[in-house]
């Protein structure tokens, strides 16, 4: 269904309107007006009616002459004998009227008997007078209530309004979200989230926003066991739990939540006794290294977090036949200012909503498969601290100012007993989900992201930052709302559970609705962990919302110098954006501040949730000045999107971004070079000949808004593999992190080769990939052939 669809709708309706009335005029005319009460006004009200409608149902009276009157029996002018032979209508440039007072041979065959006298002919005049006065009259009422009954369509902001962007931005105020940031932290939590959800809730309605619903789901969730999982040491017999401390049997310690949750969430479960191998990163060049020295079959493998997916480097792990993993973050990966070496931490090892339900939704009905563990790992994280005990790292070198990265030593041989005793049991998440309709097109949404999940504060305070610059934001819309301002697109805001288990919230409600968000979702906004450092702010956006990102930027900056600017890179992120950029192939962007040094290091440290006590964030924004510097770019970028007339996207970034993976690549064979080409070539004629004059108000045409919005809608869903390797996104267009620029599904094809000797993996992702670019170029060569047929209707 078009956007103007419902325009057309409402514009026709007081046409329909106003025939009805004049259908009805004529009724009353005869007797039923109550404006014509004395019978002879109606009587010549009738006959001037009478007279009207005979000329202008007649298209050819004005050919009749005096040579014609002589074939006709001028007698009684009640039933007159006219000629009815085709005419053709007048073509009197000054109209029908004119045209018979311009004739002076002309005679009427309605002849009515001459007036007897003058006095009869002024009253006559008079008459007529205030019958055209009374029905110009009716005429002006009629119009007014039609009018007020049929309202015009809405129209939108012309163009973005600055000034409303400007008022509703000032709204967003630092000491506004901390207040909504201390006033969750000290809501008391359950075990699970459902009062949380049903607080944010209150808080959304307590802003005027009416439609705030709680979604609610049963899925299968993988959690803590009664005791900490823990790494015994077969050569000494110590036994230490994740943290690095050792084993003890005093139960305040044995049901710390802190230890309690430091564990692999859907790892395998049991025992396992095996030689400990070091396998650094778990690159491919690590595995073919260590496969060369070892036997890797039912081994437990020593894995720093960092540079690839977790997933993906798990999947190459459990292929070479090890039997379990020991993870853990390198100190010298993480920035100095986070103090988190010496601490365990939680991961998910879910691609993705609930497990029992793979790609449908968990509602009443739905088969539930048994899918109690995710893999057949036994996984466990594990602190700095163990594994500097693992390794035997002196104590003195340790302490050094240089960093030395951990690694097993090559001498001796260590074995660990792990035990894994994680519990999976269904439990009801909740999402809240408010609606901001919006006046022009309301069936299509902009949705902004947040998150309420986290498992005993691990994951830090990100939730609670998140959902409070969420609230804010809301908050200062909803002042504009009170005022009368609307967006043209709704806005959904929703607030996640399950985040840190694997999106589990976002993705079921999002499989429950994917056959109407498929269609109707314009945009993803996240706003997962806004706040996670204080050194740089990091914009991510997809190709198409690249440029719009980077003019965010210079609209409203708390710290200049913070804000660099034309820095948007295109970058796999964490959190529940994951369904709508893989399997909606829908635009996304999100703001973050970071720590400077995460982001030069090996990425993908965030999938690593530790216990971040709540002062944390305080200290890193005490005046959360960069808090509302987020929500300040997160609302311009969401104004831009909900209310420009024409959707803000870029299709010639998106070819650039294509072309720019190619660049360098071994495995750029001519045919991903030659679609690419004309993948750019189609990408910058559709920018020129139609988004120019669609940007244009005095060229703009409401047909081809609606058809160019439902094409700029669908430019990144070209780009969607069926399938990809774990951890990597199916969209080809987000990289695995910035030193790499391309396609993550071809740099694993080709060290998958290099891996197992074989061209057959790389083959696939080539052809996989040069469908999915000739796909895109062909869809954007149909926008151009459907804007050129609805032209030529045109003319």
């Amino acid at each position: 269904m078009g956007e103007n669809e419902p325009s057309a709708a409402s514009a026709a309706q007081p046409d329909k309107k106003m025939a009805y009335h004049k259908v009805n005029a004529d009724q009353r005319a005869q007797g039923h007006s109550p404006y014509l009460d004395n019978d002879e006004l109606q009587a010549t009200a009738l006959d001037l009616e009478w007279d009207m409608e005979k000329e202008l149902e007649e298209p050819g009276f004005d050919h009749f002459r005096l040579d014609s009157a002589a074939q006709h029996h001028l007698g009684n002018s009640q039933s007159p004998d006219l000629d009815l032979e085709p005419i053709q209508p007048s073509s009197s440039p000054k109209g029908r009227f004119q045209r018979l007072q311009e004739d002076p041979d002309y005679i009427s065959h309605y002849t009515r008997q001459a007036p007897k006298s003058n006095r009869c002919s002024f009253f006559r005049i008079l008459k007529v007078f205030c019958t055209a006065l009374i029905l110009f009259i009716f005429g002006v009422v009629i119009g007014y209530y039609a009018r007020k009954k049929c309202p015009s369509p809405p129209t939108s902001q012309e163009p973005n309004n600055p000034q409303i962007y400007h008022e509703i931005l000032k709204e967003i105020k630092a000491e506004n979200i901390q207040r909504i940031y201390r006033d969750l932290l000290e809501f008391p939590r359950g075990d699970d989230d459902a009062d949380l959800a049903v607080k944010i809730q209150g808080q959304w309605r307590s802003q005027g926003l009416e439609d705030v619903r709680l979604v609610n789901y049963s899925v299968l969730l993988d959690l803590p066991g009664p005791a900490s999982n823990t790494v015994t040491l077969q050569s000494s017999g110590e036994c230490f739990y994740p943290s690095g401390q050792q084993c003890s049997t005093d139960p305040k310690t044995l049901h710390s939540p802190d230890l309690l949750y430091s564990y692999a969430a859907y790892s395998a479960k049991g025992t396992l006794e095996a030689e400990l191998v070091d396998v650094q990163y778990g690159t491919m060049e690590d595995l073919i290294r260590v496969q060369a020295i070892t036997n890797v079959t039912k081994k437990i493998a020593l894995l720093k977090l960092g540079q690839s997916p977790l997933l993906y480097k798990l999947s190459l792990l459990e292929g070479a036949g090890f039997g379990g993993v020991l993870v853990y973050t390198d100190p010298c990966d993480l920035p100095k200012t986070a103090d988190l070496a010496d601490k365990a931490f939680m991961v998910s090892l879910n691609s993705g909503g609930d497990p029992s339900t793979p790609g449908y939704a968990s509602i009443d009905g739905s088969y539930r498969q048994n899918r109690l563990n995710l893999t057949t790992l036994l996984v466990q994280p594990i602190s700095a601290l163990l594994a500097r005990k693992l390794v035997s790292i002196p104590e003195d070198t340790a302490q050094r100012d240089r960093c030395t990265p951990l690694h097993l030593p090559a001498a001796g041989k260590k074995t660990i007993s792990l035990t894994i005793q994680s519990v999976t049991t269904f439990k009801t998440i909740s999402n809240v989900i408010g609606y901001l309709k919006g006046a022009v097109f309301p069936d299509r949404y902009v949705i902004i992201g947040s998150h309420h999940s986290s498992l005993q504060g691990y994951g830090g305070q990100g939730w609670a930052s998140s959902t409070a610059v969420t609230t804010a934001l809301l908050q200062a819309l909803m002042a504009e709302v009170r005022r009368g301002w609307r967006p043209d697109r709704t806005l959904l805001f929703c607030s996640w559970g399950g985040t840190a288990l694997g999106n589990v919230g976002s993705y079921e409600w999002a499989e429950d609705l994917s056959s109407v968000l498929q269609r109707n979702v314009v945009a993803y906004i996240s706003l997962h962990n806004p706040v996670t450092g204080n050194s740089t702010l990091r914009p991510v956006a997809s190709p198409s919302l690249q440029q719009l990102a980077a003019e965010s930027q210079s609209f409203n900056c708390v710290e200049k110098a913070r804000c660099p600017g034309y820095n948007v890179s295109s970058v796999q992120i964490q959190g529940d954006a994951d369904y709508f950029i893989n399997h909606l192939g829908v635009p996304a962007t999100q703001f973050s501040y970071e720590d400077i040094k995460a982001s030069e290091n090996p990425s993908f440290l965030s999938e690593a949730l530790f216990p971040v006590p709540a002062t944390k964030t305080e200290e890193l924004d005490p005046s959360f000045s960069l808090h509302e510097t987020i929500a300040k770019l997160t609302g311009q970028v969401t104004l831009q999107i909900a209310t420009a007339p024409v959707l803000p996207f870029n299709a010639l970034d998106i070819a650039l971004e294509v072309q720019n993976s190619l660049k360098g690549d071994e495995a750029g064979v001519p045919q991903l070079l030659a679609v690419a080409s004309r993948l750019r070539d189609t990408a910058e004629l559709f920018q020129s000949d139609e988004m120019r004059p669609a940007n244009d108000p005095q060229e703009r045409a409401p047909v081809r808004v609606r058809m160019l919005n439902d094409v700029l809608q669908g430019l990144e869903k070209s780009f969607l593999l069926q399938q990809a390797p774990p951890g990597l996104y199916r969209n080809i267009l987000y990289r695995l992190d910035d030193r790499t620029s391309q396609f993550s599904v071809l740099l694993e094809a080709l060290e998958h080769c290099k891996l197992h000797q074989s061209n057959e993996t790389v083959q696939a992702v080539l052809s996989e990939v040069l469908n999915s670019i000739n796909s895109a170029q062909v869809y954007f060569k149909a926008g151009l052939d459907v804007f050129e047929t609805a032209l030529a209707g045109k003319k």
